[in-house]
C-alpha cells in the first residue's frame, strides 16, 4: 500500500479490524460510493459496512490481519458476506482484506458467480491500486456566505500571536463542522505535515466528526481516532479524540499544531478541558458549538473570546437556511384560579408546575399526531421521551395505529450496532417514526425528519434546541418542520415564547416566503408567560426555587382556555 497514507500498511496493522474498517469508510467516497454506513459488530450478519454505488446497495465484509504478507482470507469470508447481501437485501458484495485470498475463497466467488450473485474480493495489492486511482477529496460543498466569513473570521483570530482562538457558534443545521473542517483544510493546505487534534466529550460525537470532516482532509494526510480502547503511537496528521484519553496523551507530552473541540459548551472553569488547554496554552485553539449555554452559567467566551460568527435558530429560519417552523404548544388542565392568586403567595417554578400542569395521555398525543402525520408530505418523525421504559411504551402504542411504517425505539440500553441499523433502516424509510432519549441530540444528522413530537419535557434549554434542531435540517423537497410540544414546563413556554417573539421581529433580509408559526394551543398559556416575563426576565433559564410574582395586572389576565385531552 502507500506509504504515509491513512492506507499505508504499518498503519493498517496498527488500527487493528477497526481502524481497518474505518479506513475503508473514508476510502469508498473516494471511489464514488455514497451512503458508506458502518454496521460492524456481534450479529452483523456477516457485513461491516454498507454502501451504495450507482445507486445500487452493496454489502461489504473487512478481515483485517495482523500480517499482511502471510495472513490469508479463506471461502469462509465470502460466504458471510452472501449472508449479508441477503441480510440487508444488497445487490452485490465485496470482501476486503489488507492481506491476501487463499484459492478456495476465489473460486468460491467464482462459484457463486455462476449463479448470479456477483462478489469482488479486494486485497492489500488492489486496495493500493485502488488507493491511487481514488480522488483527493470527495465533491466539495460550496459554502454559504456567513460560513465564509466564519472560516475567514477565525483564521485571522488563529493566526494572530495576540489571540491564537476562536469561537463558532452555528446553531443545529447551519453547518458548523463544515466550519470547522474548512478551518482544518486550510491548516493542512499551509502545512501538510500539521498535527491537528479535534476533541470531544463522547466517543459517538467523535467518531460522527472523524467522518463529517474526512471530506476536507487530503488522502495523503492520516487520520486515526483515539478513545474507548482505541490507541495510536503515531499521531501524525489529524487525530480525533475522546475526552479522557486525549487529556492523557497531552498529559503524557502530545503537542498539536491546532486544538479544536466540537460542542464546545461543554468546556468548565476546571476538569480535563480546562486542564488541556491550560497544557496547551501556545496552540491555537478553536471552539465550536451549536448551543453556547451552560447549566453552571460559565462563560466559554473567557476560554475562546467571543464568537466570530453567531447565528441562532431564528436567524437560520429567516434567511432561509434552516426549515420553517409550524410549533404547536399544547398545554391544559391549568388551574388558572391558583394562577390568579399565586402572587399573593410567591410561588416557586417547582410548585407552579406541580398545579399548572397535568401530563396528557399518550392516546392523546399520537391522536394529534395522526392529523399531522397525514397533512405532511412524506412524512417522518421522531418523538423524544422523558425515560427507556416511557419510550418502549409509546412506541409500542404508535404500532397500533396505521399511518405510519415502522416504529423503533433507539435508546442507551441497545447495542451500539442495533442503535446504527436502526438510523440505517430509518434514512432509508424503512422506519418512518423513533422514538428517542436524548440519544438523538448531538451529532446525529437525519435531515429527513419534518415531524417532531416532544412527548416529554426538559429542564435544559440546550437539550431542548438540540432535539428541535434535529428537524430543521433542510433538504430537497422539505420546506417545513411540524413540532408538536405536549408541555408540562414553565420554561418551556417561556423559550418558545421567546422563538415567537424573534420569528416575528422584523427582518429586512428575510429570503423565504413562508413564515414560521407559533401556535399556542391554550392561549391563557402564551398571556401568562408574556406577562411573567415582563416580571421576571429570563423565565427559560431560571431554577426550580426561583419565586415568581405577578405585577398588578395579572388580575385581569384573559383565562380563556381551549381543552385538547
Amino acid at each position: 500500500m502507500i506509504g504515509g497514507s491513512f492506507l499505508s500498511v504499518d498503519r493498517m496493522v496498527e488500527g487493528g479490524p477497526a481502524g481497518f474498517t474505518r479506513a475503508l469508510e473514508r476510502l469508498l467516497p473516494l471511489l464514488g460510493f455514497t451512503d458508506v454506513v458502518n454496521i460492524d459488530g456481534p450479529n452483523d450478519q456477516g457485513g461491516d459496512l454498507l454502501a451504495r454505488f450507482g445507486g445500487k446497495l452493496i454489502a461489504i465484509q473487512a478481515k483485517w490481519r495482523l500480517d499482511p504478507v502471510k495472513g490469508s482470507v479463506s471461502e469462509d469470508a465470502v460466504n458471510e458476506v452472501s449472508n449479508a447481501i441477503d441480510a440487508y437485501g444488497a445487490a452485490s458484495g465485496i470482501v476486503v482484506t489488507n492481506g491476501r485470498f487463499t484459492k478456495t475463497a476465489r473460486t468460491r466467488i467464482t462459484a457463486f458467480e455462476r449463479v448470479g450473485r456477483t462478489l469482488k474480493a479486494w486485497d492489500g495489492a488492489a486496495l493500493a491500486k485502488l488507493y491511487r486511482s481514488a480522488r483527493d477529496l470527495p465533491p466539495q460543498v460550496d459554502l454559504r456566505p456567513y460560513q465564509v466569513e466564519a472560516v475567514q473570521e477565525s483564521l485571522d483570530g488563529l493566526d494572530d500571536p495576540a489571540r491564537r482562538k476562536a469561537l463558532v457558534y452555528l446553531a443545529t443545521g447551519l453547518g458548523k463542522t463544515v466550519v470547522a473542517g474548512s478551518i482544518v483544510a486550510d491548516r493542512l493546505d499551509r502545512d501538510p505535515s500539521a498535527k491537528i487534534l479535534v476533541i470531544a466529550h463522547g466517543a459517538p460525537l467523535v467518531d460522527q466528526l472523524e467522518k463529517s470532516m474526512w471530506p476536507f482532509i487530503p488522502k495523503n494526510v492520516p487520520t486515526q481516532r483515539i478513545g474507548q480502547g482505541e490507541h495510536r503511537d503515531n499521531l501524525s496528521g489529524v487525530t480525533f479524540a475522546v475526552l479522557p484519553t486525549a487529556h492523557a496523551y497531552v498529559e503524557r507530552g502530545y503537542r498539536p499544531d491546532l486544538v479544536v473541540i466540537d460542542e464546545v459548551h461543554h468546556v468548565g472553569e476546571s476538569g480535563y478541558y480546562a486542564h488541556i488547554l491550560e497544557l496547551l496554552d501556545n496552540v491555537p485553539r478553536l471552539g465550536v458549538t451549536a448551543t453556547p449555554w451552560r447549566g453552571d452559567k460559565f462563560d466559554i467566551e473567557t476560554t475562546f473570546g467571543s464568537p466570530v460568527v453567531q447565528m441562532s435558530i431564528a436567524d437560520g429560519i429567516r434567511r432561509g437556511y434552516l426549515a420553517q417552523v409550524d410549533y404547536q404548544l399544547l398545554a391544559d388542565n391549568i388551574d388558572w384560579e391558583f394562577v390568579k392568586e399565586s402572587s399573593k403567595h410567591s410561588y416557586t417554578i417547582k410548585d407552579l408546575n406541580r398545579r399548572l400542569f397535568i401530563p396528557e395521555r399518550d392516546e392523546a398525543i399520537i391522536e394529534r399526531l395522526i392529523k399531522v402525520w397525514n397533512s405532511t408530505r412524506a412524512p417522518r418523525g421522531i418523538v423524544f421521551c422523558q425515560t427507556i421504559d416511557h419510550a418502549e411504551r409509546f412506541a409500542e402504542l404508535l404500532r397500533g395505529h396505521s399511518p405510519w411504517r415502522g416504529v423503533e425505539t433507539i435508546h442507551n440500553d441497545m447495542s451500539k450496532r442495533e442503535r446504527q441499523q436502526r438510523l440505517v433502516r430509518f434514512r432509508s424509510g424503512q422506519t418512518e417514526l423513533l422514538v428517542s432519549v436524548d440519544l438523538l441530540n448531538e451529532g446525529i444528522d437525519v435531515p429527513d425528519v419534518n415531524i417532531i413530537v416532544f412527548a416529554r419535557v426538559t429542564h435544559s434549554r440546550r437539550i431542548f434546541i438540540q432535539q428541535l434542531g434535529r428537524g430543521l435540517r433542510l433538504r430537497a423537497g422539505k420546506e417545513r418542520v411540524a413540532v408538536l410540544d405536549c408541555v408540562s414546563d414553565l420554561r418551556r413556554i417561556a423559550e418558545v415564547s421567546a422563538f415567537r417573539a424573534q420569528m416575528e421581529a422584523t427582518e429586512t433580509e428575510v429570503l423565504s416566503v413562508h413564515r414560521s408559526s407559533f401556535d399556542f394551543e391554550d392561549q391563557g398559556v402564551r398571556s401568562l408567560i408574556d406577562q411573567w416575563v415582563a416580571d421576571v426576565g429570563d423565565l427559560a433559564t431560571a431554577a426550580d426555587m426561583v419565586r415568581l410574582e405577578f405585577p398588578p395586572s395579572m388580575d385581569g389576565l384573559d383565562v380563556g382556555a381551549r381543552r385538547w385531552a
